[in-house]
Formats: structure tokens, sequence, C-alpha cells
């Protein structure tokens, strides 16, 4: 396949960038190189014959059409988005501007060029969003394909509102889609602004480990190459039109997560241990969902996929990425809002 990845410079998609290249498929990486973006990411495949970067931005009509034109893709992997909850509560408006109007963007592109080229039966237009679309669960239950939306932020929302577009050109235009939520992603080059990297960096710069409210909010963790995985088996074997819900069958409250963290960081960097004494309970985050769990039995039943990496695994290989990559991460520390409390405008 020739694939079309958005955010190929980004955490998850630049795993999938080199997933596909390492299972010999063409890449053309589509990144604007926003703030959360590092080339590095692909550094491995970068020399590949396979391997295309075009620094673009979803929100530039005109060169998608280009881009579109050049590379003539087969599938389109659509990866590109604001994605930190903190930093949407703070400024909307980048999250309406590149999850909502990008996606639109992306659509009419995609489907410009599928109707171009006489409506290939193989296109595929693989939309990859979130579970917090479906807003919040209690002590029980999962959500499955089917949950009703109920999006609480403004991250969740402009995601929400994207899906819905995926939908919608399907049913309008004919437009072959296909679509993922997945729950909360961790793994190498997790921009350090989210839960598992701030745990680790805080953690061995003897600084406090922020944990929101009391820490007893729950989330599904999946590793970020098991769901790189995922997303390629949708595009081979998933049903146009439908959506799959990814899940890492590891559901673990985040103060539980975090003191996880501080004992492997005792055991694999002993210097400032305990390293648990670091944790420090924070105002929590405004409208924070309680609990996240996905249902991933059609992922299972259908495709025959199921996540390889126990999140006891995965926090493993983890932390041990970090420890061995302090060139990759101490640049990113100098980036805005990074080191920095977010989301507290509200």
């Amino acid at each position: 396949m020739k694939l079309l990845i958005t955010g190929g410079a980004g955490f998850i998609g630049s795993a999938v960038v080199r997933r596909a290249v390492g299972l010999g498929h063409e890449v053309v990486n589509l990144d604007a190189l926003t703030y959360a973006a590092c080339l590095e990411n692909v550094a491995s495949v970068a020399q590949s014959n396979l391997y295309t970067f075009e620094q673009a931005d979803i929100r530039d009509r005109e060169a998608l059409k280009r881009i579109f034109a050049e590379h003539a893709p087969d599938v389109v992997m659509h990866l590109a988005a604001e994605s930190h909850v903190d930093r949407s509560i703070d400024g909307p408006g980048d999250f309406i501007e590149t999850n909502i109007t990008g996606t639109f963007n992306m659509l009419e592109a995609a489907r410009s060029h599928w109707v171009a080229r006489g409506r290939p039966e193989a296109f595929r237009f693989h939309h990859i969003s979130t579970d917090e679309v479906f807003g919040s669960l209690g002590e029980t239950g999962q959500f499955t394909e089917s949950t009703p939306y109920d999006p609480r932020s403004p991250y969740s929302a402009s995601k929400a509102a994207s899906d819905h577009l995926v939908r919608a050109w399907h049913e309008t235009y004919g437009l072959p889609v296909l679509l993922t939520n997945c729950s909360n992603n961790y793994g190498p080059f997790h921009f350090p602004e989210k839960l598992i990297p701030v745990t680790i960096l805080n953690a061995l710069h003897g600084r406090p480990i922020p944990v929101y409210g009391t820490g007893e909010n729950v989330r599904d963790w999946l590793y970020v190459e098991d769901h790189a995985d995922a997303l390629l088996t949708v595009v081979q074997k998933g049903k146009v039109g439908r959506s799959y819900n990814i899940g890492g069958e590891n559901e673990r409250r985040n103060i539980d997560l975090v003191r996880t963290i501080c004992a492997l960081l005792d055991e694999m960097h002993p210097e400032g241990a305990p390293h648990d004494r670091l944790i420090t309970f924070v105002t929590d985050r405004p409208g924070h969902d309680a609990r996240y769990a996905i249902d991933p039995s059609r992922m299972r039943d259908e495709l025959g996929w199921r996540p390889s990496v126990t999140v006891e695994e995965g926090l493993r290989r983890t932390v041990r990425w970090y420890l061995d990559n302090r060139d990759w991460w101490q640049p990113l520390l100098d980036r805005q809002g990074v080191g920095q409390r977010l989301g507290t405008k509200a």
C-alpha cells in the first residue's frame, strides 16, 4: 500500500510510520511540525526509499491538493490533531481549527482524489480518534462502538465533531472510511506533557510528581506499538463504514500507575529513591472524566487482533527507553508549555 499518514512526526503517528515502513509499505508523512512533533521520532526510517516527508498544515487546502496529486495515496491514515486536554481548556481555538476544520479539509481533498481516480474500491480514509468522545464511565461498564457520544472537554468535543464529519462523508458521498477510537497510549517518543512521561521526568529531576485530585481516575492503557499494529490491521481488514474500538485491556487508577513507575525507577535508577515521596496531589482538572474503559470484542472477533503488551511490561519498556534516550527528551523540555500546569483557565 501507499499510505498518506497525517501527523506522522507525532507520538502515535510516528509509531504508525515506523511500523508501516517496516512492513514494506510506502509512506508519505504529512506533518506541520507544531510543538509536539519531532522528526527524530522517524529517524530510523527517514533514509528508506519507502519514506517521504511533506511539511504541510492540514488547514492549508492548496497544500493538501498538491500532496494528493503528487503522491496519489491508496490509503489515508488521518492522525494529525491537537490532543492535550489541558491545552484545549486554555486555548480551544486551535482544537477547533485543526481537529474540525483540518479534518474537513482532509475529507474534501481525499474525496476529490478518490473521485478523480475513478472511485477505486481499495481506497480507504482511516480516521483515528479517541475514547474520550464517549464521555465518562462509572465504576462498571465499557465503551462499545455504539456508545452514545458525550464529550466533556474542548478536545473531546472537537474529536467528536471530526468523527461525525467522517461518517457524514461516507453516508453522503460514499467515501470509503474507517474509524477507530483508542484508549490512552503510552510508550517511547511520548511528548513530555502527558501523565507517564511527566511522572518519569519529574522523578528523574527530583521534582514533585503532580497527580490530579486524589488519583482515582481510571484509564485503559494501550502500548503505542500495539496501537500502530492495530491501526494497520484495521486498514487491511476493516469493513468500510465501520468503527473499531482499540483498547489495551489494562485498566489502572492514575495513582496506581504513578506508583508503579516510581517503583520501576527505584529499581532501574535508584538515585533519588524512593521516588514515590515526590507524589503531590494537585487541584483536579476541570471536568475530569472519572473512568474510561473499552470493550475490544469487535477488534478481537472480527479482525483477530488483541494487544500483546501488558501494562507492567509496557511501563518497564517505557521507563527504560526514557532512561536511555535523554538526548531525545532533554531539548523538548524547553518547548512552550512543557513543565507548566495548564488547563486552569476555566
